[in-house]
């Protein structure tokens, strides 16, 4: 959770019970048309400079080792794309429909497997991805939901990392059922050894492998494998908060705005059935009424 609350006092609140987590978290991201945004004018943007600094430094760098593609060596570019892949699935098969969703159950190797390949992704650890997108299915595109759609491309693709979270987005947090999270010991072991995780998979691991095995350079191990290869994988990520919520069909429910995008779901490879499971929350939320 954002803020001072010291994460073991969270996760004592958060112990796990004898009830069906899968069930649990599936209420939790399942839209909650209660929630009502607060009047009066919004809290001030705050622009979180590191981020912003960073995030530039990135996309600069990516833009530099595209033009070292042609430099590269065949086998580097083929690693490059295995790397994208591995992230990929980190995300989409890991942190999202694992972990964020519970659709399937999946054994202790495989876990340890999405988190390695979470680790290479670099988009926060599981935990907190996963509790920031339940929170983002309960109350999307209101002012709790961390990268609102309603506020623009530029904010729910980057801009919702450029600036500190809304109030209601980390009260709403706080508020969450994350026992199963809390539970999963390669969930909890990842959030503990998170940074030197981040720093051996998503920079050391791609960069050694091509100057190691098949003698590339550092520099365009560095810049193609790990540079742009992070910034093509958090580019794609991020088309599935901004793109696939502005283009596309809506073949589930035209009165939702998640939308079902051919390119966003190719380029995350998997992340897709946006409106889908936009559509799933809603039903979910009207049955419980009933």
């Amino acid at each position: 959770m954002t803020g001072s609350e010291p994460f073991a006092k969270q996760q004592q609140q958060h112990t796990p019970g004898n009830g069906d987590v899968c069930s649990e978290a599936a209420v939790e991201d399942a839209f909650d048309n209660t929630y009502k945004e607060k009047e009066g004018p919004k809290p001030p943007r705050i622009l979180v400079w590191r981020n912003v600094i960073l995030m530039t430094l990135l996309h600069l760098g990516a833009i530099y080792g595209i033009f070292l593609i042609p430099a590269a060596n065949p086998p580097t570019l083929l690693w490059a794309l295995v790397c994208f892949l591995l992230s990929a699935l980190g995300i989409t098969a890991g942190a999202h429909r694992l972990w964020s969703h519970r659709t399937y159950k999946a054994s202790l190797p495989l876990r340890i497997f999405l988190a390695v390949s979470n680790s290479m992704a670099f988009q926060n650890d599981i935990f907190e991805w996963a509790r920031d997108h339940r929170v983002h299915h309960k109350y999307s595109e209101t002012d709790a939901d961390p990268h609102n759609a309603s506020r623009g491309f530029f904010f729910a693709h980057i801009g919702w990392l450029l600036v500190r979270k809304h109030p209601d987005v980390i009260e709403k947090g706080r508020k969450l059922e994350l026992s199963d999270l809390f539970a999963d010991k390669v969930v909890m072991f990842q959030r503990r050894h998170y940074k030197l995780s981040v720093l051996l998979m998503c920079f050391f691991v791609p960069m050694f492998v091509p100057w190691y095995f098949w003698g590339e350079s550092l520099w365009v191990s560095y810049f193609i494998p790990a540079l742009l290869r992070y910034a093509l994988v958090l580019n794609a990520s991020w088309l599935v908060n901004s793109a696939a919520h502005m283009w596309g069909n809506r073949p589930y429910d035209k009165n939702i705005n998640p939308r079902e995008n051919r390119f966003v779901t190719f380029s995350a490879i998997g992340m897709k059935n946006t409106q889908l499971s936009g559509f799933k929350c809603t039903v979910i939320t009207r049955v419980s009424a009933v």
